[in-house]
């Protein structure tokens, strides 16, 4: 499966030869050149920066039973099946490979909005936090769709979908793992993350996830 890539930035073409400016004409003024792009700042209860994990394992989509049928170009082709990423990590190194995800990800374009961030184990400290203002309060920030939001895997069923979707595989037990990765899949739109044992999530995946 190819790796998830930007789309490749479209450079204006160079121009032909310029005529030279008449004597009487004032030459143009220079465009300004942008300068480097200012640096992120932190969302609260982020962790600190951590060491890159290793590269994401792609794997196929999955595809229902009975998939292998060729549908004309003409007909209403369903909604293609989300992309797999697994990044290996431990189920106590798990949320930050989630976290350095998420800011390659915010720092590749994706939009904070398109990103949702599911764990299986001890909540993101962000969502802890926003928790204790209430669960209106901290819903209300999911509806808005304004920033990367944070939530237990167990409460996937009430977010809403999103292009992109990062699961923590964070508790030690591969039961709750086998259980919340197909919800987490249910969510993604476009792009699966997910972070944990090789092991474990490739027997879910392998379970017909």
């Amino acid at each position: 499966m190819p790796l998830i890539t930007e789309e490749s930035q479209i450079h204006e073409s160079a121009q032909g030869p310029r005529v030279a400016p008449a004597a009487s004409r004032t030459a143009p003024t220079p465009r300004p050149v942008p300068g480097p792009r200012p640096v992120a700042v932190p969302r609260p209860g982020r962790p600190g920066p951590t060491p890159r994990p290793a590269p994401p394992v792609q794997r196929a989509p999955h595809e229902p039973a009975g998939s292998g049928a060729t549908q004309s170009p003409t007909s209403a082709a369903p909604m293609a099946a989300p992309q797999i990423q697994l990044i290996p990590a431990t189920a106590e190194g798990a949320l930050d490979a989630a976290e350095e995800a998420v800011d390659l990800l915010l720092e590749s374009g994706r939009a904070p909005g398109d990103v949702l961030v599911l764990t299986s184990g001890d909540p993101h400290p962000w969502a802890a936090h926003e928790l204790t203002f209430g669960e209106s309060a901290y819903w209300a920030q999911h509806d808005a769709r304004d920033d990367v939001f944070y939530a237990d895997a167990g409460l996937a069923g009430r977010a809403s979908a999103r292009p992109v979707v990062v699961f923590a595989a964070n508790g030690a037990d591969a039961a709750t793992a086998a259980r919340e990765l197909p919800k987490a899949l249910g969510c993604a739109q476009t792009l699966l993350i997910v972070c944990g044992d090789p092991q474990q999530i490739n027997s879910v995946l392998g379970a017909g996830v």
